[in-house]
């Protein structure tokens, strides 16, 4: 008898097997569409109920339009030299920001330097001319004014306020020509080096360092903090520390601090020149140095060593000795040799200062006075512009006499009665014994900016004259 096979039960089992083969990943696969459909969805429902980044939006967005109508687009022409020293017209572009509502528009020096006009522009798209108040190169800070009060919206400033390593801040200027464009970053170190950044090798400032970015076009515009109040003002990008404003964003640019722009932009506004403080010590070349000097005195902690003491200088009488360490003035923590540089210089002169020092284990609170700075550079300006106006030579004598040796004819100076081999008795009320006295006295009463200056003269016969110069 034939043996009868049965293939049906193995048919069922091997089509459900290929059906499951083919439907499970299927399966899979809708089971996971499902699962992140409701991941969708429930992270949806999140975003929609939870608004604390609708709440930061809302508030960067206040932040822009508040700052925004302070900020101005600068369009510099100017007068340049070629490679082959041909004088050509350029174009050259940077930003600003609305000081007050009479009109002053602050930036930086090196934005206007050769200007021959400038124009601002607003956000709201009027444009003025604007002409230079006053430039200060050591700190790279400039004031124009335009020719309208209409329409200003002053930039708030956080005077007073503390800035710190992390606060959020927000740059504001033209990047490449894009005007009015906003960035945002923190502040990633303060007291930064000016001789590290910029190509000059002065500079009385310390800047904030941050990673907003800033690129070519930024120079000149405010940095804000979160309640759009100005912490700095764009200058420079690490990636062109030969040259200002120029190199691309790199996360490292620098601002400089409000507390430097408001010293010099009021002296610029009020008197049309800067002022610096002077306290009379000598400190270490750099902070390497300065570090060997505070390892040498036992001192740990931050502060400058204070390696001499000028005689009859606001240091000295105020009692400050050599191997002081300086930690604090007026509060302030002085932690490098740039913050100190910066802390007295941006003080006016005549301004009482109370300086914080180390004293061989001891903390001592001195109280210091400060004159005014008058460096080698303003000596040289005072100088030349005396041979502007008509005094060409002096000479001084071993017996602590200054003469009057060569005049132009005609000049300023020899219409005021300037001649030849008359003695200069005082300038500017000044005692002069000594040709550096004579230009020191000269700068310190700004015949260089402008200002008149009024000399005592002696003959030999000691007949005296009084002239005044005219520094217009």
């Amino acid at each position: 008898m034939r043996k009868i096979i049965a293939f049906g039960p193995a048919l069922v089992v091997l089509v459900t097997a290929l059906i499951t083969l083919v439907a499970a990943p299927a399966a899979v696969r809708l089971v996971g569409y499902a699962g992140t459909d409701a991941q969708i969805r429930l992270a949806a429902q999140t975003l929609e109920s939870d608004n604390v980044l609708k709440q930061i939006d809302r508030a960067v967005r206040s932040i822009a339009d508040v700052v925004e109508p302070s900020v101005v687009h600068v369009s510099v022409e100017e007068a340049v030299m070629d490679q082959w020293g041909r004088g050509r017209r350029g174009v050259a572009t940077g930003s600003g920001w609305v000081y007050d509502k009479l009109g002053h528009v602050v930036t930086n020096t090196h934005v206007v330097r050769n200007a021959t006009r400038i124009t601002v522009q607003f956000s709201d798209g009027r444009a003025a001319d604007a002409e230079v108040v006053g430039r200060d190169a050591d700190t790279d800070i400039a004031v124009l004014k335009v020719g309208t009060s209409e329409g200003l919206f002053p930039v708030g400033r956080a005077s007073g306020l503390d800035l710190h390593q992390g606060d959020r801040v927000y740059a504001f200027g033209s990047p490449f020509g894009f005007k009015f464009s906003m960035s945002e970053g923190i502040v990633s170190g303060l007291g930064r080096d000016p001789q590290q950044i910029l190509s000059s090798s002065g500079g009385y400032t310390n800047f904030i360092q941050t990673d907003a970015a800033v690129n070519p076009g930024n120079s000149g515009g405010p940095l804000v903090n979160v309640e759009g109040k100005l912490v700095g003002m764009n200058v420079a990008i690490a990636t062109a520390p030969s040259r200002q404003g120029e190199g691309q964003n790199s996360g490292i640019s620098f601002a400089i601090p409000l507390t430097t722009i408001e010293r010099v932009v009021e002296q610029i506004v009020s008197d049309g020149i800067v002022m610096r403080g002077y306290m009379g010590i000598g400190r270490p070349g750099n902070d390497e140095m300065n570090r060997r000097e505070l390892e040498r005195l036992g001192f740990v902690g931050r502060g400058v060593a204070v390696t001499r003491v000028e005689a009859d200088s606001p240091a000295s009488r105020g009692g400050m000795q050599p191997d002081d360490v300086i930690m604090k003035i007026d509060g302030e923590v002085i932690g490098s040799v740039p913050a100190l540089r910066s802390a007295i210089a941006n003080k006016a002169p005549g301004e009482e200062t109370k300086v914080e020092v180390w004293r061989a284990g001891k903390t001592v609170t001195v109280t210091v006075v400060l004159d005014r700075l008058i460096t080698e550079a303003d000596k040289g300006k005072a100088a030349v512009a005396a041979a502007k106006f008509g005094i060409l030579d002096v000479a001084d004598t071993d017996k602590g006499e200054v003469y009057v040796t060569r005049v132009q004819v005609p000049s300023a100076a020899y219409s005021a009665g300037v001649r030849p081999q008359l003695r200069v008795v005082s300038v500017g009320g000044t005692p002069i014994t000594n040709l550096e006295g004579f230009f020191t006295a000269l700068a310190t009463n700004d015949l260089h900016q402008g200002h008149d200056v009024v000399m005592k003269l002696a003959s030999r016969e000691g007949e005296e004259l009084v002239v005044t110069i005219s520094g217009k």
